[in-house]
């Protein structure tokens, strides 16, 4: 609870033993923000029914009589209402006038950087090595950063990893592709990303196994045996057991093209602000994940069929059969999964261990979990699939064999080529030199990208629309960094320094001015929320009801142009620590702000 709350709950379970005679534990009280619509009346509200149980009155009665004895017994509130068994209560203007002088102006407001809290691992981006990032990977990327940030802010001990899936039959394909049709082409001789360029050749092995499955089937084979056992797909698991036999001519063009890809997935994570504290490689985890198996399979946790398969059976658990181990030897998903989680347990030894993955990936981490647990790993608890939606665009799905998906390198880029050009527009850069509307550009582009895909919930699936995300009005990135810059602007106006501000005793607050320091008092337990939920979308929305408030105290209410040096004042801290609000929410998502536009 914020300070107020603890207050209205303790004194609240003081009223109910004196005028009832019956204990209440304060953390049962429960206090909520005041109904909009009754905001005049009301700051906060106290929730009467469960109370009632131990008054025996009506809701009203009982309200009324709570309302009387908190107006007698603190000294912060005003007054208090009573609508249909809601208690609400109206603190009194000083109380907000001190907040605003005294908890708002702390350093690092609503923001705990002990890092003392309980340890924490999230891995995110996990891309595969056979194709670059593409929007779907930006949402993962995005979230996984900000939730890492939020979670610090939380005053917990983060540690951001990335697991790189760089081998496996997907990774063959692109290999065997590169090998039959690539003609020795390099990054440098194509001028392609590295990443872009094995990407290519994955499309390409697609292509032309779809017209070896054709043939098959054009003459008499089944659909599904003839995708099993096309020419291209026995070559690619070929490619797999020599891969993993360690062939030393296969092991060469392994970790030559996934050096490509490496050098091109650093260029994206640049561009989007991504940094990792370690990463994991598959290849380097797939044979402790190996041990395991065998572990399993001899303490008879795990079974083998007469092909030589590992399973795990948890039909007990209400899932299926498992596979762990392929027949020839070859690992799959889950068994990388099973040694990397062993790996960063041994490593870290982490509380919580939190994967931002999809939610096509749910029965996966039901299963590892499981898998974890059935192995005798105790730890395997604090595993947390941190499932989100998918992303579409207006044309719809994307598929990466087919070729169709956006890459986040061109996404990144035509973000910011809108930018500049909605921005240039409307006449938001005169005075800035080439440098810095460049800088510019990138900033509103990267947040009107971040903030759009940030501000959806993450469970739910969302459209992405470029256009929508790049506009200076509404809930967008853009339009709250132009409140930022605005404010910021403001500030180097009044010529004023900042720190020497003070709140006048005598000076009487507007409403618009008391909602304004209600929705900073608010932050705190945003944040807290937000760490709690793990929603960067908690943050992303209140930092628009924060720009949206202030920019509705601006039009309303003098500041500069105030005449009444201590109303002058006020207003300017009110707009300081507004500003300080903002840049501090929005760089929980990962997002900066202009000092001007």
């Amino acid at each position: 609870m914020n300070r107020i709350e603890g207050e209205i709950a303790k004194h609240t379970a003081a009223a109910v033993l004196e005028l009832y005679n019956v204990e209440l534990d304060p953390e049962k009280v429960s206090i909520q923000k005041t109904n909009p619509d009754f905001r005049e009346s009301g700051d906060l509200t106290v929730v009467i029914f469960p109370i009632t149980r131990l008054s025996r009155k009506a809701p009203d009665v009982t309200a009324h009589e709570i309302g009387g004895y908190l107006a007698a017994h603190m000294a912060e509130v005003k007054s208090f209402g009573v609508v249909k068994g809601f208690l609400n209560i109206l603190l009194k203007e000083q109380y907000w006038l001190d907040y605003l002088s005294e908890e708002i102006t702390k350093e690092n407001f609503g923001i705990d950087t002990t890092g003392k809290g309980e340890k924490l691992m999230i891995e995110f981006s996990s891309p595969n090595t056979n194709k670059p990032l593409h929007l779907g990977h930006i949402r993962n990327n995005l979230l996984g950063d900000s939730i890492s940030r939020i979670l610090k802010a939380n005053g917990k001990n983060v540690v951001k990893v990335n697991l790189v899936n760089d081998r496996g039959i997907h990774i063959c394909k692109s290999m065997l592709a590169w090998q039959k049709w690539g003609n020795g082409e390099t990054p440098q001789s194509s001028g392609l990303k590295g990443d872009k360029l094995v990407g290519k050749y994955y499309v390409e092995f697609d292509k032309h196994l779809k017209a070896e499955i054709a043939e098959m089937v054009a003459g008499g084979a089944a659909q599904d045996d003839a995708a099993k056992n096309a020419p291209l797909m026995q070559q690619a698991q070929q490619m797999l057991q020599q891969w993993e036999a360690g062939d030393e001519e296969v092991r060469k063009l392994w970790q030559t093209m996934n050096g490509w890809v490496y050098k091109g997935f650093d260029e994206t994570y640049k561009k989007l602000g991504i940094a990792f504290d370690k990463t994991y490689y598959e290849s380097q985890t797939y044979l402790l994940g190996k041990e395991i198996v065998a572990e399993g399979l001899a303490n008879k946790v795990f079974h083998q069929k007469e092909d030589k398969s590992v399973w795990i059976d948890l039909t007990e658990e209400g899932l299926d059969e498992k596979l762990l181990l392929r027949s020839d030897g070859t690992s799959v998903y889950m068994t990388q999964d099973l040694g990397t989680a062993r790996l960063r347990f041994d490593e870290f030894q982490p509380s919580r261990m939190i994967y931002v993955v999809g939610n096509e990936q749910n029965y996966h981490f039901d299963v590892l979990k499981k898998v974890m647990k059935t192995a005798g790993f105790v730890w395997a608890d604090g595993i947390h699939h941190l499932s989100y939606g998918m992303v579409e665009l207006p044309e719809g799905k994307m598929k990466s064999r087919e070729g169709t998906v956006v890459d986040a390198d061109d996404l990144v880029d035509d973000m910011i080529a809108t930018a500049r050009e909605t921005t240039e527009t409307l006449g938001k850069t005169a005075g800035f030199s080439e440098a810095e509307a460049a800088e510019l550009f990138s900033l509103i582009g990267l947040g009107a990208l971040k903030y759009f895909i940030l501000k959806v919930d993450p469970e739910k699936n969302m459209m992405f629309n470029p256009k929508e995300s790049i506009d200076f009005n509404g809930n967008t990135g853009p339009f709250i960094q132009y409140t930022h810059a605005r404010i910021r602007s403001m500030l180097r106006r009044s010529e004023m320094d900042i720190t020497l501000l003070n709140v006048d005793e005598s000076v009487t607050i507007l409403p618009d001015e008391r909602e304004l320091i209600k929705l900073l008092y608010e932050f705190p337990a945003v944040v807290k929320q937000a760490g709690e939920m793990m929603s960067p979308a908690l943050i992303a929305n209140y930092t628009f009801e924060l720009a949206k408030e202030y920019n509705q105290f601006y039009q309303k209410i003098p500041v500069l142009k105030e005449e009444n040096n201590a109303l002058q004042r006020m207003r300017l801290l009110l707009t300081a620590h507004t500003g300080k609000v903002i840049a501090s929410a929005m760089s929980l998502l990962g997002i900066s702000v202009p000092e001007k536009m």
